[in-house]
């Protein structure tokens, strides 16, 4: 059976960038306004608090995984009563090491936090598709995973850049099956647990080349053509057709970066009945001819993260905003 949810993780490339862990002591409290890159956190040891901007403030606890698909004003914090004035420097205690909070005593927090970006020019299609907040408890799968991560961006082994690539699709996967029916307000995530979207959207993904109407795509969810557009506009954020030629054109773009199949095929398997046809849609949406989209075609920077990029635990950023808090007492 089709997966769609793991078709646009696949299509959506995350990269790795950087992973650091993190021990805390006492009172402290980070913040940083990040560029709308993927954020990840596992608690391992003891607690802390996680501020999205525009969001309440979720309580984190060992076991913990997060993933925010999109970050921008991020803040965390410890459990201890902080002054929201507070801005913490980080302590590097080694390379992918820091300590936060008290300089001295007994720790009473370990995270491992890192960002990464995703490697597909249709990130800003399929990124809106996820929860913005992923809260994922008691799975210690994906704690396992982001230690492997960790583990593999911090040393130069064979085939590095490989194994972070797929550690990734599996670290994505299993955090958004897991949110699966949870809550989420809209989007990808929600709709497949819903029975009846959820057999449209894999009609769609098992066969995107068919000429597909609204009311065949209400077939597949046995709902009437009314009652099928009113909800998956209302679940995934905009309309059936809306949702299939925004797929049809992503899977489009990542067919002609590959290269090896020409126009004609391409068109073909997006349910086109002809090059022309195929080329005047793709240049409205992308706004370029698909042949120029396919000469041009080149791959994000997947370097590991440097000083330039914004991170909530970044030392040398920190330092240049206010000290830690004076006399904050051990852990």
């Amino acid at each position: 059976m089709v997966d769609p949810l793991a078709e646009v993780v696949l299509l959506l490339k995350p990269a790795a960038r950087f992973s650091k862990q993190v021990v805390g002591a006492g009172p402290w409290r980070v913040s940083r306004s990040d560029a709308g890159e993927p954020f990840y956190c596992a608690v391992i040891e003891g607690g802390c608090r996680l501020a999205l901007e525009g969001r309440d403030t979720v309580v984190l606890q060992a076991g913990d995984f997060v993933l925010v698909p999109a970050a921008y004003g991020v803040t965390m914090s410890s459990l201890h009563e902080v002054d929201p004035a507070t801005h913490s420097v980080p302590v590097l205690l080694a390379e992918g090491s820091y300590r936060i909070g008290a300089p001295r005593g007994p720790t009473d927090l370990r995270i491992l936090a890192g960002h990464c970006s995703f490697d597909s020019p249709d990130a800003a299609l399929l990124v809106p598709l996820m929860p913005q907040l992923i809260h994922v408890r008691g799975e210690p799968r994906l704690a396992t995973l982001v230690h492997m991560l960790g583990e593999e961006s911090r040393e130069d082994r064979p085939a590095r850049e490989v194994v972070l690539a797929r550690l990734l699709e599996v670290l994505f996967i299993e955090a958004l099956r897991c949110t699966t029916g949870s809550g989420a307000a809209r989007g990808l995530v929600q709709a497949l647990s819903d029975a009846r979207l959820a057999a449209a959207i894999r009609a769609m993904h098992a066969c995107p080349s068919r000429n597909w109407t609204v009311n065949e795509l209400a077939k597949e969810a046995a709902l009437s053509r009314s009652a099928f557009f009113d909800r998956f506009n209302r679940v995934m954020g905009m309309p059936p057709m809306e949702y299939l030629l925004a797929w049809r054109m992503a899977l489009a773009r990542d067919l002609l970066a590959n290269g090896g199949i020409g126009i004609a095929d391409v068109a073909e398997r997006v349910g086109y009945s002809s090059a022309s046809t195929f080329s005047v849609a793709f240049a409205r949406h992308v706004g370029c001819p698909p042949a120029r989209y396919a000469r041009g075609a080149t791959r994000p920077d997947t370097r590991r993260r440097d000083e330039s990029s914004p991170d909530p635990f970044d030392a040398k950023r920190a330092a240049m905003a206010v000290t830690t808090a004076a006399g904050a007492p051990p852990g």
